[in-house]
Formats: C-alpha cells, sequence, structure tokens
C-alpha cells in the first residue's frame, strides 16, 4: 500500500516517532473545565468560541488534526476527539493534495521531491527526530497545546518537547534572522482572525512527507480563526520564491482534545523508524 492512501497503517508499521502514543497518556480521563455541553452532556462542539479579556477568541486548548468523517472513539462517547481519537492528516503526506496541479515547485525541487516520495521518506528530519516547523505539526497525529494571553500565543509540542512562540503585538520581524526551526512570528488582529506573520526558518525544513520543502527565503502567512469552541481554522500563505514558482495558500483544520493532556513524546528515546525504512 503507497504511504500516502495508508497514513494509519504507516504509522503501526513505523513505530516510534510517528506512532502515536496518546492510548497510554497521563491525565487521559481527567475531565476539562468550562467545557459548553449540551443537554445530553455531550460536548456542544458548536458552542461559540471562549474569549480573552481584550474580547478577542481565545485559541487556549489542546488541539489536532482534523480529518473529516472520522468515527467516534467508543471508548469515549461524550468526548468528540479524545486522547484515544488522534488521527494523521491527508495533508500531512501531501500538503498540497487539495490544490489543483499540486504545489508550484520550482524545476530544481520536482525530481528531490520525487525521490523522498519514491525512497517512503528516509532523509525526512522527522524520522531522524529533528524537530517539526510549525506547518508540519498541525497535520502531525501529536498533540499541539495552545496557550494564549493578550500578548503571546505559545504553541507547545508534545513531540520532542517543542514550543513555538508568536508575538501578537504586531512587533516588527527582525531584518537579519537567525534561521531557526520555527522562525520569527509576529501577529496583529483583523476582527476576529488572528494574523502571522513568519519568517527566518531554517532552510529545507520539511512540510510533509513527500519531502516538499521551506527554505529561508520563505515568508508565510497564518489567518487563524476560531468559529466555534471545538474547531480551529488556519489559512497557510508561503511566499518562497527559492522552493515555488509563485505563493501557494492551504487550509489546515484543528479539533480540540477534551478530557486529556501533553505526556512526553521524547523520539530518541527507542527510536525505531530508520531500521524499518532500510
Amino acid at each position: 500500500m503507497r504511504r500516502r492512501y495508508g497514513i494509519t497503517v504507516a504509522l503501526f508499521i513505523l513505530g516510534p516517532p510517528l506512532m502515536p502514543t496518546h492510548l497510554a497518556a497521563q491525565w487521559i480521563h481527567y475531565p476539562t473545565a468550562g467545557v459548553p455541553r449540551k443537554a445530553d452532556g455531550k460536548v456542544d462542539m458548536s458552542a461559540p468560541a471562549p474569549r480573552m479579556s481584550n474580547g478577542k477568541p481565545d485559541f487556549s486548548g489542546i488541539w489536532t488534526t482534523a480529518e473529516p468523517n472520522r468515527k467516534q472513539d467508543p471508548a469515549s462517547p461524550n468526548t468528540p476527539a479524545d486522547a484515544g481519537d488522534i488521527a494523521a492528516s491527508r495533508q500531512m503526506a501531501n500538503i498540497g493534495v487539495d490544490l489543483p496541479g499540486g504545489l508550484p515547485y520550482q524545476p530544481w525541487l520536482v525530481p528531490i521531491v520525487k525521490e523522498r516520495t519514491a525512497n517512503l521518506a528516509i532523509d525526512d528530519p522527522h524520522i531522524k527526530c529533528l524537530p517539526d516547523n510549525f506547518l508540519r505539526a498541525y497535520g502531525l497525529p501529536h498533540l499541539l497545546k495552545f496557550v494564549h494571553t493578550p500578548n503571546l500565543l505559545v504553541v507547545l509540542d508534545e513531540m520532542n518537547a517543542g514550543y513555538r512562540q508568536v508575538f501578537t503585538d504586531a512587533r516588527p520581524l527582525p531584518e537579519n534572522p537567525n534561521p531557526t526551526w520555527q522562525g520569527y512570528s509576529s501577529a496583529k488582529w483583523s476582527g476576529d482572525t488572528l494574523v502571522i506573520d513568519t519568517i527566518g526558518l531554517r532552510d529545507d525544513t520539511w512540510i510533509d512527507w513527500n519531502g516538499s520543502v521551506l527554505t529561508e527565503a520563505a515568508k508565510v502567512r497564518e489567518q487563524m480563526r476560531r468559529p466555534d469552541f471545538g474547531h480551529l481554522e488556519i489559512q497557510v500563505t508561503v511566499d518562497d520564491p527559492k522552493a515555488y514558482t509563485k505563493p501557494w495558500t492551504v487550509t489546515l483544520k484543528e479539533r480540540i482534545v477534551m478530557d486529556a493532556e501533553l505526556i512526553d513524546e521524547i523520539c530518541v528515546e527507542n527510536e525505531q523508524s530508520l531500521k524499518h525504512l532500510k
């Protein structure tokens, strides 16, 4: 089975770091506070999004990629997308899967992506236990915890205990940034949408299993909104003339996770993926 059509199977074949471990997560059944519920006790995923003291939407919560038509976890019928209901996104394999014609690669990148796809991404930095940038993390089957205040959005990635800082004071981006895994992010509000601009990413940071990349030339804009209690929508526009012939835009969706918490998931501990791929 080709990997793009068998992501869930691949996760179990490859083992750590790609295999989710949330079924054994701590506090998995500890009730999440402040959850809106329907008359029957089920979580009201379509309830209004919570707001911060400044009146703006509060993105705080634990999130995972939202897959359409996922089955409810029978062990937790009242908690949609709980810790036992973690799925991998189609966009994890190919972030441009929904774009007509796919991603607009520069000619030099076409054979590289073709080779990486054919060899099952054996050189994937994720498989080698290096950090994932935020764009890729949205589609991976690992929990992301958002901690939101009026001046700062912090994203905690349970995979390799990673973190990202988004400053929401509209500060200017650095003119000559030292490239990092998560880049430098400054944001401002447009109504109830948080507009995040990021630069300063490392060269050749992968954004999907097929081996698509961002380079140091990349400028990434996220338009993040929480339309209701249970969902995040993130419209991402990538302008990276070194890797792509034109800017491209995709929409990534996240779903809230209830009654769970982060747990250490350190890739280099019992890493098994590479030996399966060789």
